[in-house]
C-alpha cells in the first residue's frame, strides 16, 4: 500500500534528516522549504534515485496561507492522500523581548505556528474522511520551559504544544493522531552562531553530554507513525535529559 508523507522545513537539518529516513521506509513525499529550493530538488533527485518514490517539492513561505494552502493542496493531488503530515518548519530569534520589533515577533509566530494550523487545515480534513493518518508537530523543550532572550521563539513553540493537544482530542474519533516532539539543543544549522567554545559548555549541561543528532528526531518521527493509534495529544521529549 502506498505511504505519502509531506514534511515542511525539508531542505537541511531536522527536515532533510526526516525525508532521508521516511525515504529508507518507502514513503512517497512532498517537501517544502523557504529558500533553498536547488538543494531540495538535489535531495529529492537523490531520494528518488536510491529509493524509487514520487517526490514532489515546493518552495515558499508557510507563514503565508495564500502559498501553503494551495501547496498542500497540489500535493494532496499529486500524491493522492497524506497519511503523515510532518510540521518541521521554524525560524528562532534571539535577544531582548523590548528590542524585538513587531514585524520580527509576526514572523516568528506566523513561521512557527500559524504555518502548522496553515498545512493542518488543509490536510486534516482527507484524513478525517480515511478515519487515518499522523500529524507530527516539530517543537521545542524551549516550548514547556521557556528561555531568556528566546521569548518569541518560546511562545509559538508553546503553541504548538498547546496546539497539538488541541487538535488531538478534536481528531481522535476519527482515527487521527496529532503528536509532537519537543526536541533539546539539536546539530543544526540554527545552532550554528554558537562558536566552539560555547557549543562545549553547553554540552556539559546536557545530561547525555552532547548535541542531538538530527537523524534521532527522524528515528522519533518514524517511532511515532509506528506507534499505536491509541498515543495521541502527546508531547515527547528528546532533549538528553536536559528538562
Amino acid at each position: 500500500m502506498k505511504k505519502t508523507a509531506l514534511i515542511t522545513g525539508a531542505s537541511r537539518g531536522i527536515g532533510r534528516a526526516i525525508a532521508i529516513e521516511l525515504a529508507k521506509n518507502g514513503y512517497h513525499l512532498a517537501l517544502f522549504c523557504h529558500s533553498n529550493i536547488d538543494m531540495l530538488n538535489a535531495l529529492a533527485e537523490e531520494l528518488h534515485a536510491n529509493y524509487k518514490i514520487e517526490v514532489y517539492t515546493y518552495q515558499g513561505d508557510v507563514a503565508d496561507y495564500g502559498f501553503t494552502i494551495p501547496a498542500c493542496e497540489d500535493a494532496l493531488d499529486k500524491l493522492g492522500q497524506i497519511d503523515v503530515l510532518v510540521n518541521n518548519a521554524g525560524i528562532a530569534h534571539i535577544g531582548l523581548l523590548t528590542d524585538m520589533s513587531v514585524d520580527e515577533w509576526d514572523n516568528v509566530i506566523n513561521t512557527n505556528l500559524s504555518s502548522v494550523f496553515y498545512t493542518s487545515k488543509a490536510v486534516a480534513p482527507s484524513m478525517v474522511s480515511r478515519r487515518a493518518g499522523n500529524i507530527i508537530n516539530i517543537s521545542s523543550m524551549w516550548g514547556t520551559v521557556g528561555a531568556s532572550c528566546e521569548v518569541a521563539y518560546s511562545a509559538s513553540k508553546g503553541g504548538v504544544n498547546s496546539f497539538t493537544k488541541a487538535f488531538a482530542k478534536e481528531l481522535a474519533p476519527n482515527g487521527v493522531a496529532v503528536n509532537a516532539i519537543t526536541c533539546g539543543v539539536v546539530d543544526t544549522d540554527m545552532n550554528g552562531q554558537l562558536s566552539p567554545e560555547e557549543k562545549a559548555e553547553l554540552a556539559e549541561e546536557i545530561p547525555v553530554g552532547r548535541f542531538c543528532d538530527p537523524g534521532e528526531i527522524a528515528q522519533t518521527v518514524l517511532s511515532i507513525i509506528n506507534a499505536p493509534s491509541y498515543m495521541t495529544g502527546q508531547i515527547i521529549g528528546v532533549d538528553g535529559g536536559y528538562i
